[in-house]
């Protein structure tokens, strides 16, 4: 009997430990929650105390609402219609938290604090909308079990009832000023001369390598993206614009082919 007993109990630590490992969120997973919420500006709907101490909320939008009470006493960080911004991200076993306005220890303007972090890495991220939020605080929303499977938007949506993130994220804010043409290639990731450094980023992301070299007194820099065998594109950047984008496609034992321009 007991030893029936034990393989049970040996059976259900096996499964609990599996379920435990299906549960836990991918590396994908975490940097697409990261992305979805770093620097993103939020409506606050329930009165924000100043509070080292994460003040939780639960992933049905309830919170303590004796914890907040009593966290008022170290003053407001976020009035009820005010406009705050995430400044950093934790992503921990059962609990995301977010750093609200630089927290309650920033040091100088919190916009200098923007910043996402995972596995103790922070990367600072300087956010250009202006909120009218007086001070930061920190939230922590907890799922009571491992995170698992979640994405930005359903994070975004458990804590609608205490933060409103019906807001144009940071990346569409800067596409919107963009020019049209500059705005479709964009949004459809192609690079094209005249764009800065930033909107090419914004388009294609970061190179995979960069050269400079001068011509005739004229410097250039050439940003390179992809690595052979495939299509090799090189942007060269005059001063602060693109001046020339070309495509090729390289082999294996360095053979290269240019790549037809579309016929118009």
């Amino acid at each position: 009997m007991r030893k029936i007993l034990s393989s049970v109990l040996l059976a259900l630590v096996a499964v609990g430990a599996l379920n435990a490992d299906q549960k836990k969120l991918t590396n994908d997973q975490r940097v697409e929650i990261l992305r979805g919420l770093m620097a993103e500006y939020a409506t606050v709907k329930v009165a924000l105390p100043r509070s080292p101490k994460p003040l939780d909320i639960r992933t049905d939008g309830s919170y303590d609402k004796q914890q907040f009470t009593e966290a008022m006493k170290m003053g407001v960080a976020g009035r009820v219609g005010d406009l705050v911004q995430v400044t950093h991200v934790d992503i921990e076993r059962d609990s995301i938290i977010l750093q609200i306005n630089g927290g309650t220890r920033a040091k100088g303007s919190w916009k200098d604090h923007v910043s996402v972090g995972m596995g103790g890495a922070m990367n600072p991220i300087n956010g250009g909308q202006a909120t009218n939020a007086p001070g930061g605080t920190t939230v922590a929303l907890r799922f009571g079990e491992p995170i698992g499977e979640v994405t930005s938007a359903e994070i975004k949506k458990m804590l609608a009832p205490v933060l409103w993130f019906d807001q144009q994220t940071v990346t569409e804010q800067a596409i919107d000023q963009l020019t049209p043409e500059v705005k479709s290639a964009v949004e459809n990731k192609r690079v094209i001369e005249g764009m800065t450094r930033d909107e090419v980023i914004m388009a294609v992301g970061k190179p995979v390598h960069k050269s400079r070299e001068t011509k005739d007194n004229i410097e250039y820099e050439d940003w390179i993206y992809g690595q052979p065998p495939g299509k090799v594109m090189f942007v060269t950047f005059s001063g602060a614009k693109v001046v020339k984008v070309k495509e090729t496609y390289a082999g294996l034992g360095g053979t290269i082919a240019e790549t037809p321009k579309p016929e118009k």
